[in-house]
């Protein structure tokens, strides 16, 4: 069976065609940067790698470049989308309606769009791949995969918010996680590797960023809340902030409450703080002594710092952090700066191994650190696969 995964991100699309049970991946590749005048786009079979670097606007746009390569009669993998049998697609909310894997039907998509003021940079582009995948790919299943699910082991002295009970009761207000699928994935590799159910902290940083408290394979706690806008510093969110300053930027500055969340979201993070939202940027201005970068680059990584602390304390111990996502798998500058002055916790870190670029997993602690280092390349798209796999199967 072959399964097409789509996983649209906030400014990325994330794509693999797998051949279920067996796990083989057909082809893979990515489109980053969308947005940007200088967005990637990558297309890798066992023959052919197609790099190319041009304007992609939005994700539609880019859906349909995916389509395409597929479907290219020199270097696709695919003569027609019938070879699909199904889609399965990332959606970053599923409120209290989902916390299961399901087949999309037209209520399925309207709970979806829905939920857009709550997850307004992920599950419009989300509810977008899958329309666009609906016209292509028009006689494959399509199959959401929520990345709350994994977060519903949360107890709720952890998703209960301190305002009055009616918003829990009434209105669902609470904490639901994100990017579970990935903090799944790479929590299930570093469970396996330990040998052991570990009591572990997941980091996951990209142009969204989050962390996980794991204990005995579940989530026991996670950065994100109501929506995926707090918590760490991220690329253009702002991540947690005093509730008064909107109010002061709206009684005060003048602002509208619809401008404030355009400012905390697309305008705030990294970009607000150095004028780029790319790591990679942010890192190569730093190099060059870029005030503003060095700074911005320390504010993140004491964010993580502090959070490492809350969750031991809620794990009551910690047998290791785990590094994941497209920062926390490539920038050895982001994870050093982390793991300094951390000897409190036990992490040390192996300056050497940091610097070593893999996709395995991989230890970059010292033997000394009582807490390992661990880099785990996460792979949503072989967790939703499965998942899709599994639901289709049963």
């Amino acid at each position: 069976m072959k399964i097409l995964i789509i996983n649209s991100g906030s400014s990325s699309i994330k794509y693999q065609l797998m051949v279920m049970p067996t796990n083989e991946v057909i082809c893979t590749g990515m489109i980053d940067r969308i947005g940007l005048e200088t967005s990637n786009v990558i297309f890798k079979t066992a023959t052919n790698t197609i790099e190319e670097t041009f304007p992609i606007a939005n994700h539609k746009i880019g859906l349909q470049k995916v389509a395409n390569m597929l479907l290219d009669a020199d270097k696709g993998v695919i003569k027609s989308t019938s070879e699909i049998a199904a889609v399965g697609h990332r959606v970053v909310h599923g409120g209290s309606a989902f916390s299961d894997t399901v087949k999309i039907d037209e209520k399925v998509k309207l709970k979806i769009k829905e939920l857009f003021e709550l997850a307004p940079l992920h599950n419009p582009a989300n509810l977008e791949g899958i329309n666009v995948a609906e016209e292509i790919f028009s006689s494959a299943e399509q199959i959401a995969v929520f990345d709350t699910a994994f977060h519903q082991t949360m107890p709720e002295l952890a998703y209960k918010y301190a305002i009055p009970n009616y918003l829990l009761t009434e209105h669902k207000v609470r904490v639901y996680g994100f990017h579970g699928t990935s903090h799944k994935y790479v929590s299930e590799k570093a469970i396996a590797h330990l040998e052991k159910n570990a009591k572990i902290i997941t980091i996951h940083l990209g142009n969204g960023c989050s962390m996980t408290a794991i204990k005995d394979g579940k989530s026991i706690d996670h950065t994100m809340g109501f929506s995926p806008s707090n918590g760490l510093i991220m690329g253009t969110r702002s991540g947690d902030i005093d509730q008064s300053v909107i109010f002061y930027m709206v009684k005060n500055l003048g602002y509208t409450a619809d401008e404030v969340n355009s400012i905390l979201l697309k305008q705030s993070g990294m970009l607000g703080l150095t004028g780029y939202s790319d790591l990679r940027d942010i890192e190569a201005e730093a190099e060059k002594g870029n005030k503003d970068c060095i700074l911005a680059l320390q504010m993140n990584a004491y964010r993580i710092r502090k959070t490492i602390g809350s969750y031991a304390a809620a794990l009551n111990g910690l047998d290791a952090i785990i590094f994941t996502a497209g920062i926390g798998e490539n920038s050895s500058y982001v994870r050093k700066l982390v793991c300094t002055d951390m000897d409190y916790f036990g992490i040390e870190l192996d300056e050497e191994k940091n610097q070593i670029r893999s996709k395995e997993i991989r230890e970059i602690s010292t033997p000394n650190s009582k807490a390992k280092v661990l880099v785990v390349p996460t792979d949503e798209e072989y967790e939703i696969a499965n998942q899709v796999y599994q639901l289709l199967q049963s």
